[in-house]
């Protein structure tokens, strides 16, 4: 049995969404989410009209739903704008072609435009294909490819990365540029709007496997029941706040958590250009007045390391901080608790999974290093190699009892991988594992498989090994996630060379900057080390990464002893 140490960090007086964790979870059913859309009394669904029409017909269209800033530009607009310019994008797709259940994909900055196309896909019943803005052409190009998707949305940078002659389904790219000058008709209603079912489909998001290429998780439209909820309790959105996710919507957590779920819940949310900076970062804070902030723990990091910094800036609007994409190390909490007098809230969920599961709840008490505890209405195992629910404390499988209305509707054309995920009767199973303590707190331990994790970002290590021996001098390759104070891990690259190259520096650093230039940024090895042999499997003579990330821990071990 592992015993958890961690002192808990009280919860903060104020007034909550949700203040009787207990008495919610005793009572609570899904129905009480649906019952929070406008869907639930006319039976008609619609994502995008739930986020953003809804509100203006409700009489909050000159509310401010976005604000937007970079180093250049600050802009601001209501949920009447908003609509306006979802309508337009509606517009021009529908032009287009463009039909219920088709895939568009938005290859975009973080820009409000990037929120216009992809809630104006989901306005006329298509699915939403939201990609990275960091991706190179083989990402882009598989990612399009597997689903077949027909249109992209992109501007005239990007699509230098987009191999469209590789992508045999992709009928029409239309540019952003284009879109904007094109002017706004006026629009009455609806009219743009599909109608859907519960089980139609809203989103895709592409999530790396340890093997194999990426895979399509496909939401549908019952997820908004999660997101709306969610964002209602866990994100505590009330009307007056000022909401800011930090990620990207070419992630899951961007779209759902920094789109879906705020603009359900009526938030004015913050979209923030440009790279990170400390700097930038708490003057954005001051300047918008945000209440509420949602990022990852390399962020929150990366913050700690700048020391005093945010004493320069008026922080005092903030009162509710988050945390998802990885464990959340418990200096970080005491770092904000003691300096920014605020509480981390980590949140476990995955893009399979489409919503917050494990949360810590702003009228709860905190157990730093803790993921927190179920979300009402979810129910949580923790599972033996046989599929049985251990004790308290005692470390195996986390899973998951389904269903709940956020799960994936499918993994887009490959039914036996969507099946894997279900292989104990009843059980999700995540691929974590983690122990649960006698009060339901849930404390992550590690990953089942080879899955790395860096900066919040999901990497498939077989993704980097396949693009590394497409160099002409590798020949083969192994990568794990290195344990890394910061990032929490970083992407090492074990390779072996062909015959008549040297190991210098200048090549690795070619070979590192090959797998950015084609694959992405963040995929790319920070590190590369050259064996004479990697070690393999003695029948199949498959590279055992394991092997390689023991060697790697040893030799930290080593260091700090």
């Amino acid at each position: 049995m592992v015993q958890t140490t961690t002192t808990p960090i009280d919860k903060v007086n104020g007034t909550y969404n949700l203040s009787d964790y207990q008495e919610i979870r005793r009572n609570f059913n899904w129905q009480d989410a649906t019952d929070l859309l406008s869907a639930a009394k006319t039976g008609k669904v619609n994502a995008a009209y739930e986020a953003i029409d809804r509100h203006v017909a409700e009489g909050f269209g000159d509310k401010i739903a976005i604000h937007y800033l970079d180093d250049a530009v600050k802009k601001s607009f209501t949920f009447k704008e908003v609509k306006d310019q979802t309508d337009h994008y509606a517009r021009i797709l529908l032009e287009h072609g463009v039909s219920k259940g088709d895939r568009v994909f938005v290859f975009l900055p973080k820009t409000p435009a990037c929120y216009f196309a992809i809630l104006a896909t989901i306005k006329i019943g298509a699915i939403a294909g939201p990609l990275f803005e960091a991706f190179m052409e083989e990402a882009v190009r598989d990612r399009i490819n597997d689903c077949e998707g027909t249109l992209l949305i992109t501007d005239q940078d990007l699509v230098k990365r987009v191999p469209r002659e590789d992508i045999p389904s992709l009928e029409t790219v239309l540019f952003v540029e284009d879109i904007e000058e094109e002017p706004l008709k006026p629009v009455q209603g609806e009219p743009y709007t599909e109608w859907l079912d519960w089980e139609d489909g809203l989103i895709i998001h592409y999530t790396s496997g340890s093997t194999g290429k990426p895979k399509g998780v496909l939401h549908a439209h019952r997820s908004i029941q999660h997101h709306i909820v969610t964002g209602k309790w866990v994100l505590d959105i009330k009307d007056d706040d000022v909401y800011w996710c930090t990620s990207h919507p070419g992630w899951v957590t961007g779209s759902v958590y920094g789109l879906l779920a705020p603009l359900l819940n009526r938030a004015t949310v913050v979209i923030q250009g440009g790279r990170f900076s400390a700097e930038n970062w708490y003057a954005l804070i001051e300047e918008l007045g945000v209440t509420i902030w949602y990022s990852a723990p390399t962020a929150f990091r990366m913050l700690l390391s700048k020391g005093d910094l945010y004493k320069k800036y008026d922080l005092s609007s903030v009162r509710h901080v988050l945390s998802v994409g990885e464990p959340l190390n418990p200096e970080v909490i005491q770092w904000a608790w003691n300096s920014l007098n605020v509480r981390i809230h980590d949140t476990w969920w995955m893009t399979e999974t489409g919503g917050h599961l494990i949360v810590n709840l702003p009228s709860e008490k905190i157990k730093p290093g803790s993921m927190g505890r179920a979300f009402p209405g979810v129910e949580v195992g923790i599972l033996d190699e046989e599929g049985k629910e251990l004790p308290s404390g005692e470390i195996g499988q986390l899973a998951v009892r389904t269903p709940w209305p956020g799960l994936m509707k499918e993994i887009w054309g490959n039914q036996n991988k969507f099946q894997s995920y279900f292989q104990y009767e009843g059980w999700y199973i995540s691929g974590d594992l983690a122990l649960q303590d006698e009060e339901g707190y849930v404390f992550f331990q590690g990953r089942n498989d080879d899955m790395i994790n860096s900066a919040g970002e999901r990497i498939g290590p077989f993704e980097v090994e396949s693009k590394l021996i497409e160099h002409p001098a590798v020949e083969e390759a192994g990568v794990i996630g290195k344990p890394d104070e910061l990032r929490g891990e970083l992407v090492k690259a074990f390779i072996s060379l062909r015959a008549g190259y040297e190991p210098t520096d200048a090549l690795l650093e070619e070979i590192r900057l090959f797998v950015r230039r084609h694959l992405s940024a963040h995929a790319a090895p920070r590190e590369i080390e050259v064996m004479d042999e990697l070690p393999k499997t003695k029948i199949s003579g498959k590279i055992l990464r394991r092997k390689l990330k023991a060697l790697e821990i040893e030799r930290a071990t080593k260091v700090t002893n």
